[in-house]
């Protein structure tokens, strides 16, 4: 079937339609098990859908007029979603997002335009800094403004049951056993639901859910559980959302942090696939239906939204390893501490030789404040923010010879270093000194440990 098209008129022309992808490679049981792409909306996620929908429905009942402000409470695709519609239309875009999204997310909204209030993740609803209710008081404060309320709206779940069921139901050829769906807002759910108790009884809501979340736990049980704390983006409630209907859902599961950032590097090895960490959790859970049916059907579920917007989380070896999600062999020693390690070529350094702005680069794209010098692989100083602003301050006309200086020239030689069988409390007294642990193996350099490594061993320690 041909993919060409005339050209269209706007690129908010190219919502929905998203195409349908049946994997292949992996152990799916009996089952077949297709992933509709959301990342192909022009916002890269399956929000774009409800943006669209939600902005049309309030200009049409008069809640949104010319030159008004859109304010909303996101984890940042709906704010993609609602930037992406709005901003070309003239709004001016609010959005009040939690602290743990991820980089490329909120350097997506602010280059589309939007304004973005960052706000705790780890408090909840009832609290002035929780994200929803701080939206909420920001659109109560500025004249003609419009709070979204993706939550509670009814042009969300409608988004879905217009649009994404019918394709489905279309692509699928009309034979859909089970439908596999993460809850932010619930608005996939009780959509897709909704149109599928319509049109195909036999057709299963099944729901992922973070472990952590309230919403898989309540399914089960009939109870409400206190709320945990999970990496996963985009799903998963704290309280349920009111466009969440749960009586639609036949089965869920619950999915912890670690399982869905393996499945979602795994549909990219496997399938070349490149999704967002809540696509992990949906495949998952999807997998492990379709394993436990014992007879054929036929499953869906989504990938949500693109992996390009996590490839500093999700993505990144030294980020999951920090967050205790991958799999690395544990010694109870000090290098089960180091985050980058030297043997296995994690470790950002320089040379006695490189210049000064080279190793400031380096900082910045690793993300560190210090950095080992290294020459043929024997350590010989070390290198930190400190030492390079106080080497290159002073008069303007020759900071940039300054910056030139080699990187010998203001390193740290005199090191204090630890073993790697030491202990923890060995840390205390280097960090007390405010440097930074230089660890070795014998003679062989392993890498350096931070006050943060500390905390996030100590944070993952159980």
């Amino acid at each position: 079937m041909s993919r060409l098209h005339p050209p269209f008129r706007s690129v908010l022309e190219l919502i929905g339609n998203t195409p349908v992808v049946e994997l292949t490679q992996f152990d799916t049981g009996p089952c077949r098990l297709f992933i509709k792409l959301e990342s192909q909306n022009p916002g890269g996620s399956i929000k774009d859908r409800i943006a669209l929908s939600m902005i049309a429905a309030a200009e049409r009942e008069g809640k949104l007029k010319r030159g008004g402000t859109i304010v909303e409470a996101t984890a940042g695709n709906t704010g993609l979603g609602l930037a992406q519609v709005g901003i070309p239309k003239g709004y001016r875009i609010i959005l009040v997002v939690p602290d743990k999204m991820s980089r490329e997310k909120i350097q997506h909204l602010r280059a589309l335009g939007a304004e973005v209030r960052l706000t705790r993740s780890d408090v909840g609803k009832g609290h002035a800094e929780y994200y929803q209710d701080m939206a909420e008081k920001i659109a109560a404060e500025i004249p003609g403004s419009f709070y979204v309320n993706q939550f509670a709206n009814p042009a969300n779940p409608e988004a879905h049951e217009t649009t994404t069921g019918p394709e489905i139901w279309d692509q699928l050829e009309g034979d859909v056993d089970a439908v596999v769906v993460g809850v932010g807002s619930g608005g996939t759910l009780t959509g897709l639901g909704r149109f599928f108790a319509k049109v195909s009884p036999k057709t299963e809501m099944v729901l992922a859910d973070p472990v952590g979340s309230v919403l898989a736990p309540l399914i089960k049980t009939g109870k409400m559980e206190e709320a945990g704390s999970w990496t996963v983006e985009g799903i998963g409630e704290d309280f349920v959302p009111p466009n969440a209907d749960l009586s639609l859902v036949k089965k869920a599961y619950s999915v912890n942090d670690k399982a869905s950032m393996l499945a979602v590097r795994d549909l990219l090895a496997k399938e070349g696939i490149l999704a967002g960490s809540s696509s992990g959790t949906l495949l998952s859970a999807a997998l492990r239906y379709c394993r436990e049916q014992r007879t054929p059907k036929r499953v869906v579920t989504f990938v949500c939204d693109s992996g390009n917007k996590y490839l500093s989380k999700v993505f990144d070896d030294f980020w999951l390893a920090e967050q205790g999600l991958a799999e690395k062999e544990q010694h109870g020693d000090l290098s089960d501490l180091v985050a980058r390690s030297h043997r296995e070529g994690g470790t950002v350094f320089v040379g006695p030789e490189d210049n000064l702005l080279t190793a400031y680069g380096r900082m910045r794209r690793g993300d560190v404040s210090q950095l080992p010098v290294l020459e043929d692989g024997k350590l010989v100083g070390i290198i930190d923010e400190g030492d390079i602003l106080s080497k290159v301050d002073g008069p303007y006309d020759s900071r940039w010879n300054r910056f030139n200086a080699p990187v010998s020239t203001a390193m740290a030689k005199d090191l204090h270093t630890l073993q790697a069988n030491q202990t923890l409390d060995a840390l205390l007294p280097i960090f007390d000194r405010n440097e930074v642990a230089i660890v070795f193996d014998g003679e062989e350099f392993v890498g350096l440990i931070t006050r943060v490594d500390l905390i996030n061993h100590l944070r993952r320690t159980k």
